[in-house]
């Protein structure tokens, strides 16, 4: 036994000093990614704490208020036009309890007057805009300003039209694929494998036993955004339909799991940029930029501009 542990030890030593080494030193094995832009600031569905999710008037406001990325959703119609959306079903945003698959484009209702903030429990939006906005016109009024999409379901039809939307107004450089789905993601990438992508859940769950096992430094990374919840707004501003993320003391660990200045600051030496989502307080803001997150998402793109002009230096 003796003479295993003479062995075993200084190659597990040697291993663990090594890991750091390129950890701290990753551009010695990795060249830096070099993506089109660089953002701190992301609207969530447009910034739908402050207007109607995902509208043309949610987009340009929060344009006005200096937002650098739009995320949003999209979905097909049953004639083929790419709208955007976060639910497939209308019933929460819309109170029919219809899909969109299942409609053309003007058969689409409007939205409600007001609609309550999914991340912000118990406050609503309203605005003057209440209708659908299609893809294509967000591309359109908004050439220059980064667009994260998120793919919902694996639907070649879709993904291959948003392709092509993104090729018809040379925006491959500054639209970004986004799933948590693996399958949709390979979907996505093999439609156009021009653009960059994020980490789905499966390799976001892959690059965290990466980094606690030290193997992250040795592994090629193809994606260039990694987007994850702020543990902090679980139970507090967002209250999650899984019952076992009901649990302080789960959330209490995925925290301490997860947010990791060293992980982060590989990443970021990297070229990889780290979003934390969904912030709808300046203490979010905060804990978010403080854990090395490099954008932050908001339902308030307002709030969030106010407070990156205050704190510059911390962002």
């Amino acid at each position: 036994m003796a003479s295993y542990l003479y062995y075993l030890l200084p190659a597990v030593g040697g291993y663990a000093l090594t890991s750091l080494y390129f950890l701290k030193n990753p551009q010695i094995l990795h060249k830096k990614k070099q993506t089109a832009f660089y953002c701190t600031h992301i609207s969530h569905r447009g910034g739908s704490g402050e207007r109607i999710e995902n509208t043309m008037g949610a987009f340009t406001h929060a344009a006005e208020v200096g937002t650098e990325m739009l995320e949003l959703d999209c979905h097909l119609t049953k004639d083929r036009h790419v709208v955007v959306s976060h639910d497939e079903n209308l019933l929460r945003q819309t109170g029919h309890d219809v899909n969109i698959s299942s409609l053309n484009l003007e058969e689409l209702p409007p939205y409600k007057e007001t609609l309550e903030v999914t991340f912000k429990a118990g406050h609503f939006s309203t605005g003057s805009d209440r209708s659908f906005a299609l893809l294509e016109d967000v591309f359109c009024k908004f050439p220059h300003i980064a667009v994260n999409i998120e793919v919902k379901e694996n639907n070649s039809v879709l993904i291959e039209k948003i392709s092509e939307l993104v090729k018809k107004y040379n925006r491959e450089a500054i639209s970004v694929w986004a799933s948590v789905d693996s399958t949709i993601m390979e979907n996505c990438r093999k439609t156009n494998s021009s653009m960059p992508y994020m980490f789905t859940v499966k390799r976001a769950l892959k690059m965290l036993l990466l980094y606690y096992t030290g193997l992250l430094p040795f592994v090629p990374l193809g994606e260039s955004f990694l987007q994850f919840y702020l543990p902090q707004i679980i139970n507090r501003e967002y209250i999650p339909e899984t019952w076992i993320l009901r649990s302080r003391l789960v959330i209490f660990l995925i925290e301490r799991l997860t947010l990791r200045k060293g992980m982060f600051k590989h990443l970021r030496d990297r070229g990889i940029q780290i979003h934390l989502f969904v912030c709808n307080e300046e203490q979010d803001f905060k804990t978010a930029f403080a854990a090395g997150a490099t954008g932050v998402m908001t339902d308030y793109p307002t709030l969030l501009s106010n407070y990156i002009r205050r704190h510059k230096q911390d962002t």
